[in-house]
């Protein structure tokens, strides 16, 4: 870690006082974060950068934002372009970097887009409203499509649905950019998946559920003509004297995929986990106060000594330093003052020190 320079992109809400996008310089070796700049555009609620680390993308008020990466971490506006419906949630990109997918919570859409060869954002190629109604009034009650990931081969695209408690997996055609169903990855009633993620050598799949505060395990098996999902752990992501109020929010490998982060807003909480390299199966470290309320997403620093909790209704980023042998995080300086931060990625910088 000693030759690489990292910092953090953090996306805020900007109703209020924030701009847009902080960017923080990273010390990894003493676990701090200083702000360096404020990229200004609207509400920024997710942030993904390309495979090839050359861009990074962003939901904004128009849709979705490009951005090149430049040599020292800053970022450098492209485009805008629209997709077609309400704003978006969370985004993701193929291998290739040549489409972009975005979720719509508010309006139950998947929207396929084109990436163009500079980085910038094309037209959108696809895109499908969810049907269906769950049975909690509310929050669980019609789609509400919160994560889009491709599965490990790329064929296929999981778009999880917390309102109608699925996984919609969809056929990808890589050359038109089109969606087809081709299963269902039916969930537990009201339990509101919120995320999935895939283990980066394809083999195991991490789903955590908002209403019933549990992460679910699953092997995966993408050889046959329908993707295969078989459930072999659930996990909760809280303590036995938690809050009744509890929704589990984020999810987060560490770098090497060894250890996985969740947390709980209501709770307050965020959960460590180790993840057995042959088995895919977690083993709970510890799960312990955030210091502050709503940690809407969290990270962990690359060498994996210390984690980050964004705390959203606190307007605070709280970095926190793990002991692993005796399993506790501990406070690690004060919290950092930023209004309503919602999503955070640490980047290596590309041009290193």
């Amino acid at each position: 870690m000693e030759d690489k320079k990292f910092v953090a992109y953090v996306g805020t809400y900007t109703h209020g006082n924030s701009k847009g996008i902080h960017i923080y310089d990273l010390d990894v070796e003493n676990g701090r974060m200083e702000e360096r700049k404020v990229i200004p555009i609207n509400n920024p609620s997710y942030i993904k950068k390309s495979h090839n680390g050359r861009f990074l993308y962003s939901i904004a008020d128009e849709g979705v934002r490009s951005f090149e990466i430049m040599p020292d971490g800053d970022l450098r506006p492209m485009n805008s372009a629209p997709i077609d419906g309400m704003r978006g949630c969370y985004l993701s990109t193929d291998r290739e970097d040549k489409y972009l997918f975005v979720a719509g919570w508010h309006d139950g859409k998947v929207t396929a887009m084109r990436l163009n060869e500079d980085g910038t954002v094309g037209e959108v190629t696809d895109g499908i409203f969810h049907k269906g109604l769950g049975s909690v009034a509310e929050r669980n009650f019609r789609p509400h499509v919160n994560c889009v990931n491709l599965t490990p081969d790329g064929r296929f695209l999981c778009a999880v649905d917390l309102g109608v408690d699925q996984i919609k997996i969809y056929k990808f055609d890589g050359e038109k950019g089109k969606l087809k169903l081709q299963d269902l990855l039916h969930c537990e009633l009201e339990s509101a998946p919120r995320i999935l993620k895939f283990r980066r050598d394809g083999k195991f799949a991490y789903v955590i559920s908002e209403l019933k505060n549990y992460i679910s395990v699953y092997s995966y098996d993408g050889s046959g003509k329908t993707p295969k999902f078989e459930l072999i752990q659930k996990v909760s992501t809280l303590n036995e004297y938690h809050s009744a109020s509890s929704a589990a929010s984020a999810l987060r490998f560490s770098r090497d995929d060894s250890l996985l982060l969740c947390t709980n807003a209501g709770d307050n909480t965020a959960g460590l986990f180790a993840v057995d390299k042959d088995t895919g199966l977690l083993t709970r470290i510890c799960i312990l106060p955030i210091s502050g309320d709503y940690p809407k997403a969290g990270d962990f620093f690359p060498d994996n000594r210390h984690i980050i909790s964004l705390n959203h209704e606190t307007n605070t980023i709280t970095v926190f330093k793990v002991n692993y042998e005796k399993k506790y995080f501990t406070l690690w300086g004060k919290p950092i003052s930023v209004e309503t931060p919602n999503c955070i990625l640490i980047s290596e910088v590309p041009g290193g020190k």
